[in-house]
């Protein structure tokens, strides 16, 4: 039998195609062989190695009630798990079938409040050209969240663009279709991105045909032309979708109701590394804790929260949607005690919108169905919190308008008529509903109470009766009904009274009466049980019926919340409304940057951008907060269009259409890329991308290479963004020689940050001032960062030296001629007036580099000393460097 067993379970889990397999056995879900070991591992479950007819095999289970939170577990660890369920026809064998298959992306047990989205990508490629090569799109994305309901496509025309959005997204699960699955450099790239799941899902899920077939059917047949969606691929990433979530089994497809597209021009462009760079979600170092989203988010609700990470990470351009969020904001920011009632309303609220897939998908108990009673329950009073105060006038009253009062009201009238007022989490044990809600089970209820009762006074009626003391009468499974009379009295019991069972210290026994009193409880404990359920599962339906409302219910109750956050925020934090405008113009007065002020005190600065003033070489001292400045920019801009009020005195903001940054690099040598590849990259993607309605942020570009070579790309990129782009740019750099671009491009300007220095010791003023720097203090830096003092001592007396020697060539050369220091544009490019070439203009001009020197090996010792990288070189080897160069130089004194 044992060897039976294991034999299903092998073949079912073949046909599953799952990781992992819970198969019931009577009334524990059961893991065999393999499948045991790896559970025991990872959920620290005992592994019982169980023999049959000489065979033996590990086995590992749970109980049928508690299989939830362990299928949780393991699917939060990355593994597919199917269930395959047991059961018994009236006159037929016991067998078992598989009856869903939990995956990452369609897990209906989450207990995590963040929204949690199955995605598909596929590739124009493989339709046209049956490859999958990766060249550029279009892409079509769908994105669907089967514990919401929410269901999004869209298609995107560069691979940059649909990485970006399933970054932006961040889903559990992706099933790469047709044109991805066989792009290693795509999938590569998702692994290193995303910690989503990768499943290959079957390709005839993707046709066109069989795909618009599953969106007509699940969304209705004129949603494809109702709602503009024409883009084949992303039609072919939603039937994909459908046809995975239908073939797992989750039976949520009533509850995904309504089918939404979006495109590039709705959104602000945030490509995968600006999104890491601004640390919109998670820090640099993949925390939550020092996000902006953790830094803002008061949200009272989950789906308050999923919301507002949704208009963090996809800003938007429509400036009639922001100037309705600023009002609301605005309207709640100014009503402290309105917005304290409201919150404090709103907490009591639960997550709609999943309790709507639990009900469609029937996998609802009557705890939810409570839920979604009680959260009903407070529209009412949401309405009062509002009509009652000033908020009546502002939009935040628009915003509960929108949902069906009189359809909610009743089905919180009929749920709170039917369900009991704390019913039992199982819907199969019974007390699920109020007396009076139903008379057939009002009548077995009466009957079972009265049954009940007459079981309940049995012993002291036998007491009374025959003189015995020692009487209990109880249940059990072997036993069922029993009367249990000690053992000093248990030969005085009445003759009708039948033994049958002795234990240590007592005797049991049953009468006739008492057995046709069992027969009777049990009928009506079965009849009312499966009336009970009948019921419930009616009333459950009902609800599914009405999972549409519930999510548009749920989805205003968090629109609420969200502005509420922002409006709390904005209080606590002294931030004001932006200005939002079509004109290219980015004006901050007094700006902060929106995490660093939490933590330490903040020197506020102005930032202008416009027409005359569009790009900014930002010089400065390495720690100053050049950095800092110019990501509190685009933190500014992006709160701006994500609705919110933002940090500064005054500020104007001219929405763009995509924010880019290039801060920094790590090497991803695993990928054969080194700092100064990604760093090219990263800059090719902003070159190629972003327009003049863009706002771009560079930290060093040209860094990772040898000095003359890095100055040459951030010089013509420079030009490139200035001449040809024409964006709204920010440019952090060391590249001194870069300044001199002010004088001959007409939108650049210089800015500085502030350096006190006196009698040796620097203190950085953390001020933006107008107007170049020559210095960049790294030896002070490197002293702060600990670099061993003979280190720190001697590059300072190499750089006095590199300065005198450079002061006298400026001056003139040997035979008293000048030497040609002053950049001219030309043609786009940079060139000495004389006729240098690139690199001799730069080393004319370079302040990190020493002009030519006339000894040799001074002449060496000043070009290693260029070229050191000193950001990426150790303390111990900077020491051995400089030991080798002074070895060098006393070698050619003596």
């Amino acid at each position: 039998m044992a060897d039976g067993i294991v034999g299903q379970f092998l073949s079912l889990k073949a046909e599953s195609g799952a990781d992992l397999l819970a198969m019931q056995c009577g009334d524990f879900y059961e893991f065999f062989a393999e499948d045991a070991e790896i559970v025991g591992d990872e959920l620290d479950l005992t592994v019982s190695q169980k023999s049959s007819h000489g065979s033996s095999y590990p086995m590992a289970g749970v109980p049928l009630s508690e299989l939830t939170p362990y299928l949780k577990a393991l699917v939060e660890r990355g593994y597919r798990v199917a269930v395959a369920d047991q059961h018994k026809p009236e006159n037929g064998d016991i067998y078992r079938e598989i009856s869903r298959i939990a995956t990452p992306g369609t897990l209906l047990e989450t207990s995590d409040a963040a929204a949690q989205y199955l995605a598909a990508v596929v590739s124009t490629n493989a339709v046209a050209h049956g490859s999958g090569d990766g060249v550029d799109g279009p892409y079509g994305l769908a994105f669907a969240d089967i514990t919401t309901g929410r269901f999004l496509v869209t298609a995107v025309e560069t691979v940059g663009d649909a990485h970006a959005e399933l970054y932006r997204f961040a889903p559990a699960e992706i099933l790469p279709g047709p044109g991805i699955r066989n792009d290693d450099a795509f999938l590569s790239r998702l692994r290193e991105e995303t910690p989503a799941s990768l499943t290959l899902h079957r390709s005839d899920a993707f046709a066109p045909g069989r795909s618009e077939h599953a969106v007509r059917s699940q969304f209705g047949k004129e949603t494809i032309d109702s709602i503009g969606l024409e883009s084949t691929v992303a039609i072919q990433a939603a039937g994909g979708i459908l046809s995975y979530i239908d073939e797992t089994g989750v039976g949520v497809s009533q509850s995904m109701t309504r089918l939404q597209t979006y495109t590039d021009t709705e959104q602000v462009a945030l490509d995968a590394t600006t999104q890491r760079n601004l640390e919109l979600v998670e820090t640099m170092q993949g925390d939550r804790r020092g996000s902006l989203i953790d830094t803002i988010d008061h949200t009272v609700t989950s789906p308050g929260g999923r919301l507002l990470r949704e208009w963090i990470t996809r800003p938007q351009r429509d400036r009639s949607a922001l100037q309705r969020r600023h009002d609301a904001v605005e309207a709640l920011g100014s009503e402290a005690l309105a917005r304290d009632r409201l919150r404090e309303t709103l907490s009591d609220a639960y997550d709609l919108e999943r309790l709507a897939s639990r009900s469609a998908s029937g996998s609802a108990d009557a705890r939810d169905l409570r839920a979604v009673e009680q959260t009903l329950s407070l529209l009412p009073a949401l309405a009062k919190d509002i009509s009652e105060t000033p908020l009546a006038q502002s939009p935040v009253s628009d915003m509960l308008t929108q949902v069906d009062q009189a359809q909610t009201a009743r089905l919180q009238e009929t749920l709170d008529s039917a369900l009991a007022d704390e019913p039992p989490k199982t819907v199969r044990q019974g007390g699920l509903f109020s007396y009076g809600y139903h008379d057939e089970l009002d009548g077995l209820i009466e009957k079972h109470e009265a049954a009940n009762e007459w079981l309940g006074g049995l012993a002291g009626r036998v007491k009374s009766e025959y003189g015995l003391s020692h009487v209990t009468v109880d249940r059990n499974k072997t036993d069922g009904y029993y009367i249990q009379v000690g053992k000093s009295q248990a030969d005085s019991v009445p003759d009708h009274f039948r033994h049958i069972k002795t234990l240590k210290n007592s005797k049991r026994f049953v009468t006739e009466e008492l057995t046709e009193r069992e027969r009777q409880v049990l009928r009506l404990e079965e009849a009312r049980s499966e009336l009970e359920y009948e019921l419930f599962v009616s009333l459950r339906e009902e609800v599914a019926v009405h999972a549409e409302l519930l999510q548009d219910v749920g989805r205003t109750l968090a629109e609420i919340d969200t502005v509420a956050s922002l409006a709390e925020h904005a209080a606590r934090s002294n931030w004001v409304r932006p200005a939002l405008t079509d004109a290219g113009t980015l004006s901050i007065e007094a700006g902060r940057h929106p995490v660093v002020e939490t933590t330490t005190e903040f020197v506020p600065n102005d930032l202008l951008l416009d027409e005359d003033r569009g790009f900014l070489i930002v010089t400065g001292p390495n720690m100053s907060g050049k950095s800092t400045y110019m990501r509190q920019a685009a933190l500014i801009t992006l709160l701006a269009q994500a609705g919110s009020f933002v940090p500064a005195t005054n500020a104007t903001i001219g929405v763009v259409d995509g924010i880019y940054t290039r801060v920094g690099a790590l090497d991803e040598l695993a990928q054969g890329r080194s700092t100064f590849m990604v760093e090219m990259q990263e800059l090719s993607n902003i070159l190629h991308s972003a327009t003049e309605e863009s706002l771009v942020i560079l930290d060093e570009v040209g860094r990772g290479t040898a000095t003359y070579d890095g100055i040459s790309i951030a010089w013509a990129a420079t030009e490139y963004l200035h001449n040809e782009v024409r964006s709204k740019t920010l440019f952090a750099t060391h590249y001194h020689e870069l300044t001199t671009l002010a004088s001959h491009l007409p939108r650049v300007e210089n800015v500085h940050v502030a350096a006190d220095e006196r009698d040796g010791d620097v203190t950085f003023l953390r001020t933006i001032r107008d107007g170049p720097t020559d210095r960049s203090y790294g030896i002070h830096v490197a002293d702060l960062a600990g670099v061993p003092q003979p280190v720190v001592s001697r590059a300072d007396e190499v750089l006095t030296k590199l300065r005198e020697e450079k002061a006298i060539e400026a001056k003139g050369g040997s035979d008293g001629e000048p030497v040609q220091t002053v950049f001219n544009l030309g043609s786009g490019q940079f060139a000495s007036a004389n006729g240098t070439t690139h690199a001799e203009t730069a080393a004319a001009t370079d302040q990190t580099e020493a002009p030519t020197a006339t000894d040799p090996k001074a002449e060496a010792v000043i070009d290693e000393l260029g070229e050191v990288d000193v950001n990426s070189t150790s303390p111990i080897e900077l020491m051995t460097m400089v030991q080798e160069w002074q070895q060098t130089l006393r070698d050619r004194d003596s």
